[in-house]
Formats: C-alpha cells, sequence, structure tokens
C-alpha cells in the first residue's frame, strides 16, 4: 500500500523542517539540543498539521537514534515495553507520543523510570495545552515547546518540494498547475500542511491526464478537491478558544473588523452554540450598563440566529458584533457582583437587619422581624431612606458606575443622588 504524500514527505534532518524556526532553526533551542547531542524529552503541542511529528522526526534524523512512533489512545502498555526493551538493547529510542494528554496512569508509571534513565526520549504530540490537560508528573519530566500554524510562505515552499520532488514527492508526475489553484492550496488549510499536502496529492491522482499527457489542475480542480477550509472545528482545541478568546477581546476594544473576522472563522467552522453563547457574556460583560438596550437586542440577534440555524444566521449574528463593537463600553456590572460576591465568600455576610426580615408568620412581630420596615410605595417619589444592609456592611459600596453612555451616566447621577440621601 502506498504511503500518503504527507508521509512520504517528512523531514528527514532539521534543515528540512518547514517553519517553527524559532524552535529548529540555526542556533535556536532544539537545534542546539541536537548539535549538542544534550536531547530531553519534551512536549510540542498547537494545531494539527503543523509539524510536531516533523520535528521528531527530524530529530531523530539528525540524531540517527531509532525512532518510533505510539498513540497514547490506543495504543497499549504492551507496545510501550516494545518500545522499552528495543531501548535496552540499542541505548535509546526517540519515541513520538501522540495524543499525549490522554497518556493514562498505567502507561505514564510505566513510562516515568525510563524517561528519568534517559533510556526513552518522549517527545509527546498534542493539540491541547499541556498545562491543563497533562500529568504534572510528565510535564515535570520535559520541557513544553508551542508550535504555531505556519505561514501562506511555509506552505508554498512545502508544497513545491513535494511537486518536485522525485523520489518521494510528485515530481515523476507530469504536473501542471495553474498559480490560482497553487496560492489556493497554500491558503486553503489554514496552515495545516498535511491537509494541504493531502489535498495537492488528491488533486493530483484523481485529475485525468489531458490530450497532451499533462496532468493540469485548475482552481475548479482543487476546490473540488479540498471542499472548505480547515478552521477552527476542534472545539476540545486551543485554536477554537483562542478564536472566542480574540473575537472578545476585538469587540472588547471595538475593532469592528477584527471582531467580524473572527466571527468568520466561527461561523466557517459551523460552531452556532459557542457563537451565541460567547456574544451574549460580551454584551453583558463588557458593554453591559453603558447600553443595555443594545445588549437586550444581542438576544434577540443570538435568538434569531437559532431559530434560522447557518449560514443565514450570520446576518442577526454581523449586526449585533458591529452594534456591540461600537456601543460605549462598561464593566461597572460584573465588577459590582464581583465584588459583593468576594464579600460573601470572605464570610463578610452580617445579619439581614431586623426591618427586612421576613413578617409572613405568626410569631414574627414578636421578634420584632419586619416591625420597623417602611414601605417605600407609601412615601413621595415612593422612596424613604432607611439602612438596607447590614451593619457590618452599612456603608458598603460595589457599584462604581462609569460615564462612557449617556445610559449609564444617567443611572450613575441617580445611584450616587440616592447614596447621599440614605447616608445623610
Amino acid at each position: 500500500m502506498a504511503q500518503p504524500l504527507a508521509y512520504r514527505m517528512r523531514p528527514q534532518r532539521l534543515e528540512d523542517v518547514v517553519g517553527q524556526q524559532d524552535l529548529v532553526g540555526p542556533g535556536k533551542i532544539i537545534a542546539r539540543m541536537v548539535a549538542a547531542k544534550l536531547l530531553s524529552s519534551m512536549i510540542l503541542y498547537g494545531p494539527p498539521g503543523t509539524g510536531k511529528t516533523s520535528i521528531a522526526s527530524a530529530i531523530a534524523g539528525s540524531t540517527k537514534y531509532a525512532f518510533r512512533k505510539l498513540n497514547a489512545a490506543t495504543d497499549s502498555k504492551k507496545d510501550l515495553q516494545v518500545v522499552a526493551a528495543e531501548a535496552k538493547m540499542s541505548g535509546t529510542v526517540i519515541l513520538l507520543l501522540d495524543e499525549i494528554h490522554r497518556l493514562d496512569k498505567t502507561k505514564q508509571d510505566f513510562l516515568l523510570p525510563h524517561l528519568e534513565s534517559g533510556r526513552i526520549i518522549l517527545i509527546g504530540a498534542t493539540t491541547e495545552n499541556p498545562y491543563i490537560n497533562i500529568n504534572p508528573a510528565i510535564r515535570s519530566r520535559t520541557q513544553i515547546f508551542e508550535v504555531h500554524p505556519l505561514s501562506l510562505d511555509d506552505i508554498e515552499t512545502a508544497l513545491r518540494r513535494a511537486i518536485t520532488d522525485k523520489e518521494r514527492g510528485l515530481g515523476e508526475l507530469p504536473l501542471d498547475i495553474d498559480d490560482d489553484a497553487f496560492h489556493f492550496m497554500a491558503g486553503a488549510t489554514n496552515g495545516d500542511l498535511r491537509s494541504a499536502l493531502n489535498g495537492l496529492e488528491l488533486a493530483a491522482q484523481s485529475t485525468p491526464p489531458g490530450d497532451d499527457d499533462r496532468i493540469h489542475i485548475t482552481l475548479e480542480v482543487a476546490e473540488t478537491c479540498f471542499q472548505r477550509r480547515a478552521l477552527v472545528g476542534d472545539k476540545n482545541g486551543d485554536a477554537h478558544y483562542d478564536v472566542i478568546s480574540a473575537f472578545q477581546k476585538s469587540i472588547r476594544g471595538s475593532d469592528t473588523d477584527a471582531a467580524l473576522h473572527y466571527l468568520g472563522q466561527l461561523v466557517a467552522a459551523g460552531d452556532l452554540p459557542s457563537i451565541c453563547r460567547r456574544l451574549m457574556v460580551i454584551a453583558y460583560e463588557d458593554i453591559g450598563m453603558a447600553n443595555l438596550p443594545a445588549a437586550a437586542r444581542t438576544v434577540q440577534a443570538v435568538t434569531a440566529a437559532q431559530q434560522l440555524g447557518l449560514p443565514e444566521g450570520r446576518i442577526p449574528l454581523a449586526d449585533a458584533v458591529i452594534e456591540l463593537c461600537l456601543s460605549p463600553k462598561s464593566n461597572s456590572g460584573i465588577t459590582a457582583i464581583d465584588e459583593a460576591l468576594a464579600d460573601v465568600m470572605n464570610g463578610h455576610n452580617g445579619a439581614v437587619p431586623d426591618r427586612l426580615k421576613d413578617a409572613h408568620y405568626a410569631g414574627a412581630k414578636k421578634l420584632g422581624h419586619g416591625t420597623a420596615y417602611q414601605f417605600p410605595h407609601d412615601f413621595p417619589n415612593d422612596w424613604v431612606k432607611q439602612q438596607y444592609l447590614p451593619d457590618t456592611l452599612r456603608d458598603a459600596q460595589y457599584y462604581h458606575p462609569k460615564t462612557n453612555g449617556r445610559f449609564e451616566s444617567q443611572l450613575a447621577e441617580q445611584y450616587d443622588r440616592l447614596r447621599r440621601a440614605n447616608r445623610t
């Protein structure tokens, strides 16, 4: 069975690695480790197709150590024992352990002594944040390096290599690729080189030769083979949460175009639930009291999007994003409740004043509960001075109004007037 192009084109030396030059470039940390023959176990984490396996393969090729690959989720302890036995005989084995975040305790306990002895140099690969999802016992014995999505230039470089390489690539095929098709293939996978190579191979192998016996790949052929962009569809990976984070921060920072860009990524990934939930959080957390009507309209937009579904749901969502970006901002609401919660969680509760206690039961009057309460609606302007906070917190202030918008500015004037009146 022929090996996939992405597998055949894996680099055999560090110099062949595309991208990640902050790790494998001349004088950088992994290159220095290889040059000094002082390899240590490491974890590489980042999006799919960004070179984690390639780096591990290149390290093994550059050091001439035996290279084995296992999957923490699907391979057994017995598979680890085979690698350990080989390491005992040969001296050192580089083990690429994919999905290392799914390593269970039994396999971990078996692996740890071999990492400490140096017989097995572990290169763990994961799309999930190791500081959150990997056991501390493994983390403490490894160095952690983040890999990033490849740039468009990196992807184009790798595709050109694959097209011209006669030994491992497609160099023996009579390929003619239109410029617009080539650029589409390079940009269609959002930095995922494996997907780009897979799409290239499918286009080359599935396109019949023309009358001139050459394989002509047009933009239409490329679009058919790639289908859709690989964006942030992995809802458990860091990339997904990074886009959501950038989405909220762009709205908070009033950058309409950036917010629409990240909304576009989430829409393209089909993640309507995350968009709706995050947008309502943003409306009340970051705009809040400065423009509460906009927050209410955001809820309406979310409801419409949920009923419409995608792709039509993108329209009310875009309207809401634009309004939230251009609205005045205030986080006084979330700050106020968090300050109140902090007092409660730290034990600063105090007793409810007797006048506010429930008086709807026999005997309440004898206890003095509710007897001194003054009903505000019985007074002019529906207000009367009386203490509502516990005695121990009578001067507490949680709400600190902002004046970015006319709506909250008006509320701030009322708040200050009532607060002063209740304390004079």
